[in-house]
């Protein structure tokens, strides 16, 4: 089996009518993002991935964010609860397919709330946004699901932003990268760097020092090519209306195989 797995999902012809918290809702064209949606997974694929579909939930506007639904860290799946009532269902699909890939699923349970898209791992340290979607006892589930496994989980807080990783995440080398004008507290972090843009602060590692970023961040872009790294852009303009960015549309798996 290749060592580096993803998961994606469809996007819902119904996008336009997901959820938006932190910006003005506008027009989004389907057709359009369903576009977007292709190039991004060509391109995880043309730099080694394997991507597994996971069933499409049409009725679902936000389930294009497939990393809301899970988090995985060794061989255990953390099946989510999602913050947003709306976006629950999401996430029978998504365990069925870690399930089929062979993860050891484990789910996070009433009253906890977790989002995917708050937690942002880097080696063994596991960060959590504690914030609008995710709750304390979401924190609390998530930490005895991976502790025992040799987690460190951190609590982050955060405010302006719906995501932990709409804030932040991190380069190859463990620098945690971020746009300061969205990140709570930078000190949180051993190692931060900031970015120009505010898409510059989402990087998916791709390996070999590549990373997969939105084509609307081109001087953070010339930053990592700067420290050697080697950008590549995806254009996913669609997704960045509802608050989306290159992390939140994959769930990767490398961490099963490796």
């Amino acid at each position: 089996m290749p060592s580096q797995q993803a998961l994606v999902r469809r996007p819902s012809p119904r996008l336009a009518d997901g959820l938006v918290t932190h910006i003005d809702r506008q027009p989004v064209d389907a057709a359009l993002a369903l576009r977007q949606w292709e190039g991004y997974v060509q391109a995880l694929r043309d730099h080694g991935w394997h991507t597994t579909e996971v069933d499409a939930a049409d009725d679902c506007p936000d389930s294009v964010f497939v990393e809301d639904t899970m988090v995985v860290f060794r061989n255990v799946a953390l099946i989510a609860r999602p913050g947003a009532d709306a976006r629950k269902p999401e996430t029978h699909a998504a365990r069925a397919a870690a399930e089929a890939l062979g993860c050891s699923v484990n789910e996070v349970r009433a009253p906890g709330t977790l989002d995917g898209g708050d937690v942002l791992k880097i080696g063994d340290t596991v960060y959590v946004g504690r914030g609008g979607r995710t709750n304390a006892d979401g924190v609390r589930q998530l930490r005895a699901a991976f502790e025992p496994l040799g987690a460190r989980v951190v609590a982050v807080p955060m405010s302006k932003v719906l995501h932990l990783k709409s804030a932040v995440t991190a380069l190859p080398d463990g620098t945690v990268i971020g746009y300061p004008p969205l990140v709570d507290d930078p000190a949180a972090f051993p190692r931060f760097l900031p970015v120009p843009e505010e898409a510059g602060a989402h990087v998916v590692l791709l390996g070999g020092g590549r990373l997969l970023m939105a084509a609307s961040a081109p001087k953070s872009a010339e930053l990592f090519a700067d420290l050697g790294y080697r950008p590549v852009p995806v254009d996913i303009g669609e997704f960045e209306k509802m608050e989306g960015c290159v992390t939140c549309l994959s769930v990767r798996l490398r961490e099963l195989y490796a």
